[in-house]
């Protein structure tokens, strides 16, 4: 009988996160505050949830949405590193000593990491900035990195290691 009970409340909660996923969707999209617009939201919203709430966030814990949020901050100082390092590689490609500034490494490292999530999502981050490249990434948190230029090469793993084991609960 306990176990019912716990399914039911699992089953509750994730029809709740996607409701209120839903909903804060619609209005985002929409933009619109009008009593009659807000309610369609909310009738919409209710029908994804009740038909779709074990698909989107089936066994959603306390720590998923923990998660999610500390990914929610992890995203914009990601992309302010992108940016960066576009204008890193936009100075290297047009400088007129363009031959003498590109010097290309090939470095490895231990991160530490332990779950696959967090190692996936360091790689996709190194990759996703401009003048580096994830070569392999194994299961031990070995990685071994292409990168453009010393400068480049000397921020890896840094931050944004210690940003990502902060995102999946994995600081030393």
């Amino acid at each position: 009988m306990p176990q019912k009970e716990n399914e039911k409340k699992a089953g509750f909660f994730s029809f709740m996160i996607t409701f209120v996923f839903m909903f804060v969707t619609w209005i985002i999209l929409s933009g619109y505050f009008e009593p009659l617009l807000l309610g369609l939201g909310v009738v919409s919203s209710l029908a994804i949830a009740w038909f779709f709430h074990d698909l989107l966030f089936a066994g959603a814990t306390v720590q998923d949405i923990k998660v999610f949020l500390r990914f929610c901050q992890y995203a914009p100082w990601l992309i302010i590193e992108i940016i960066k390092a576009n204008f890193h590689l936009l100075f290297l490609v047009f400088h007129p000593r363009m031959h003498q500034l590109i010097d290309p490494h090939i470095i490895q490292f231990q991160t530490g990491l332990k779950s696959d999530i967090a190692i996936t999502t360091l790689a996709n981050a190194i990759t996703l900035t401009p003048g580096t490249v994830t070569i392999t990434a194994n299961a031990e948190g070995g990685f071994r990195v292409h990168a453009i230029d010393r400068q480049s090469a000397q921020g890896l793993p840094g931050v944004m290691r210690d940003r990502v084991a902060h995102v999946f609960g994995e600081n030393r």
